[in-house]
């Protein structure tokens, strides 16, 4: 064993793509990374090499400028990053989010024209489903869009969104009405809107406004910021598929793919986790020998070991039932409620082996204690995760007659 977290079976492209990512990240990422996050500065240079090594294009088909690969190579990416910084790989799976969206649901005509500057990296994704009083209750949602001719009018408060001053599309959930009789279940009377937008902060564009950066806890350098609608105006060909009412579904197919990416994150700060309290462990001493050769903290290594082992082969079988072409809403649910709350538990032991030194700044495994997290909540609460796993498990385990 070389390092934990090995995939078997990967492809020599793969191979090729992941070392060569793994590579940058040691080089162009780690180095730099906590001084960036503790000024809570965009990494603008490393987005640009990510540009150059063809991520944004990463799941984009080749058609479209992009490198055509499968959810498992861009989920091991995404773990690869992670480990450098978390935030950089928040800034991928946005944009990725909203590619997947559009190479699923898209018109012709909205493939043909985002896909190929999504995979140049000249168009980055965002995307907008929450609110500030939603929560989890994506159901609940009030923003509008109403037609008026040949555009709809769109109006209300967006809540948390990752790259919301960066990016230059937003894929965002309205509530539209139209051609659904009062009554009709929410979930089918909901819209997905493309809204393009400059990047940057303040009014982005007529009746659109991105008011600023939201101060975190973690996950800083990636901007995470509100969205205000006043009579923002979108073209009626601007509406996701070209069909309204089904936004709902749109966003949650998304999302299925972007549980693998948070799990593949969850994994990625997990594995740095384990590296910075292995490598300290051998380095700090106490009563005349390395703490690696206490037995107590042997135990926590083992601990932290089998649970990062454990988190990624659940992410990488979710990834891979999504490429199989089957559902994995239950695998993906397993992979992000497990890889996340793993995650936390080995970025603690390893912040307890670094001791006193663990909360000063100075140490990396103080930016991971922070950015951990995130993770428990980004792309649904572990509560929501137990409830698709165990509805999913009584769809499989219903008892006959």
């Amino acid at each position: 064993m070389t390092r934990l977290a090995q995939t078997e079976g990967l492809t020599d492209i793969q191979r090729e793509i992941l070392s060569t990512v793994r590579d940058f990240v040691d080089k162009e990422i780690l180095p730099v990374a906590t001084e960036l996050e503790h000024r809570d500065e965009y990494p603008s240079q490393i987005v640009e090499g990510l540009k150059e090594l063809g991520v944004f294009g990463l799941m984009i088909p080749e058609e479209y400028g992009g490198l055509g690969e499968s959810l498992l190579t861009y989920a091991l990416t995404v773990e690869e990053i992670a480990r450098g910084w978390m935030s950089v790989s928040g800034i991928i799976n946005t944009h990725f989010i909203v590619a997947y969206m559009l190479k699923q649901h898209g018109t012709q005509e909205q493939k043909d024209y985002f896909l190929p500057k999504m995979a140049a990296g000249e168009i980055r994704g965002a995307f907008s489903m929450s609110e500030p009083a939603l929560g989890s209750d994506v159901s609940a949602i009030s923003s509008k869009g109403v037609r008026d001719g040949d555009e709809y009018v769109l109006n209300g408060q967006k809540m948390w969104l990752t790259n919301g001053g960066s990016s230059t599309l937003v894929a965002v959930l309205c509530r539209t009405d139209e051609g659904h009789p009062e009554g009709t279940t929410p979930h089918k009377s909901m819209t997905t809107f493309l809204v393009e937008k400059e990047a940057g902060f303040g009014e982005v564009r007529p009746g659109l406004t991105i008011p600023g950066k939201i101060d975190k806890m973690g996950y800083k350098g990636v901007d995470t910021t509100e969205l205000i609608m006043d009579g923002l105006r979108i073209p009626a060909d601007r509406v996701l598929g070209g069909e309204t009412g089904r936004g709902f579904y749109h966003m949650m197919d998304g999302v299925e793919v972007g549980r693998v990416n948070v799990a593949a994150r969850g994994c990625g700060v997990a594995q740095r986790a384990f590296e910075l309290g292995v490598s300290y462990a051998q380095q700090r001493h106490t009563f005349g020998k390395p703490i690696a050769q206490h037995q107590a903290i042997q135990f926590k290594l083992a601990e932290m070991a089998t649970k990062v082992e454990a988190a990624h082969a659940m992410m990488v079988n979710a990834a891979r039932k999504k490429d199989s072409g089957q559902r994995n809403d239950l695998e993906a649910g397993m992979a992000k409620y497990l890889a996340s709350e793993y995650c936390k538990e080995v970025v603690e032991d390893a912040f307890r082996i670094h001791g006193g030194y663990g909360f000063s700044k100075e140490y990396e495994i103080e930016r991971l204690y922070r950015e951990a997290p995130m993770l428990l909540i980004g792309e649904g609460t572990a509560e929501i995760q137990k409830m698709i796993i165990g509805r999913r498990l009584l769809e499989e385990y219903r008892i006959q007659g």
